[in-house]
């Protein structure tokens, strides 16, 4: 068994309804549905949106106030222009303005967005990490 690995993320969500429009104008497509639950297909693994409460009760945390933002989920493109591409794409719908994407101190490009949950995406060009065919990272040794 190899431990070091994330096979899913779930996001709560406030309104299902909403949140799987606003993927879905993101150009995701929904692998998997259940009452209450979705769940979209990514490169080894899985994205899950979940009502916040329900995901709470999951938990075994029933009534508590989940929070968001603490940490950011990130998407790498080969290119800027990909970049700039996927903002559009992601202000076309509806995700609230972080960062513009912009030239930063390490030397890629990258710029932050929320979804309207309050999840934060960084989309990114880093000229030091690859991406294989599939848009896979690949870590320098």
């Amino acid at each position: 068994m190899n431990p070091q690995r994330v096979t899913l993320i779930t996001l709560g969500v406030e309104d299902l309804e909403r949140s799987k429009s606003f993927y879905a104008d993101l150009g995701w497509t929904v692998a998997s549905e259940q009452p209450g639950v979705v769940f979209y297909q990514m490169n080894g693994q899985a994205l899950g949106l979940f009502g916040v409460d329900a995901l709470a009760d999951d938990q075994g945390r029933p009534g508590v106030a989940l929070g968001t933002g603490a940490m950011t989920l990130a998407q790498n493109f080969v290119s800027r222009e990909d970049v700039d591409a996927a903002w559009n794409t992601a202000l076309a719908a509806g995700a609230e303005v972080l960062k513009p994407p912009q030239e930063v101190f390490w030397g890629g490009y990258s710029g932050y967005y929320a979804d309207p949950d309050g999840h934060v995406w960084e989309i990114a060009n880093n000229p030091f990490w690859e991406l294989d065919e599939t848009g896979s990272l690949i870590l320098p040794i």
